[in-house]
């Protein structure tokens, strides 16, 4: 597949158009993967409803970062992978040696390492988990908000993959291929 074309912004009606409107607002700036994902109104409706709610959710913005590093590392997403260890070293500020950890779903964080754990038995597991995951501290939501971070991480790993989305960030290239 070739991949699909991005939306211009300043050209952009309709729902596409003031979705990518808002996150030029939003952010300052509007990452192509939103002006490709404007090809679907719902799809970039979607992304920007549930990235939203998990920014209120019980995770901090670090451990987010390495949900999602640990994600695109293991889809072979160079996009999101480059997004996530530049966002996690300069606007969450995890230094860089728990950046290369998150790549591989580890952390010096004992708390960091159980959820990163947890991911990693999710992912592999498809779901299926041992129940002594709350015996880590692990808390009921953060179990829910783990696996919702894999569906986005999932869902915006896939899409770039297939779309063939140009980088916008510095590029980090995955050990993973696809």
């Amino acid at each position: 597949m070739s991949g699909l074309p991005q939306i211009d912004p300043t050209t952009a009606t309709g729902k596409g158009g003031a979705l990518l409107t808002q996150v030029q607002k939003a952010l300052g700036v509007t990452p192509k993967m939103t002006k490709v994902m404007a090809n679907s109104p719902a799809l970039l409706e979607g992304y920007l409803a549930l990235s939203g709610a998990l920014n209120h959710g019980a995770l901090p913005a670090a451990v987010r970062e390495r949900l999602a590093i640990a994600t695109a590392e293991a889809n072979g997403c160079g996009y999101c992978l480059s997004a996530h260890i530049y966002i996690g070293a300069n606007i969450t500020e995890i230094d860089g040696d728990e950046l290369e950890k998150a790549r591989t779903a580890q952390s010096a964080d004992s708390h960091t390492a159980a959820l990163l754990a947890l991911w990693d038995t999710i992912v592999r597991g498809r779901g299926s988990v041992d129940d002594d995951v709350e015996a880590a501290g692990v808390t009921d939501a953060e179990i829910a908000e783990v696996v919702e971070h894999i569906a986005l991480n999932v869902l915006t790993n896939y899409f770039n993959v297939l779309s063939g989305v140009d980088n916008d960030w510095p590029v980090v290239s995955p050990r993973v291929t696809v």
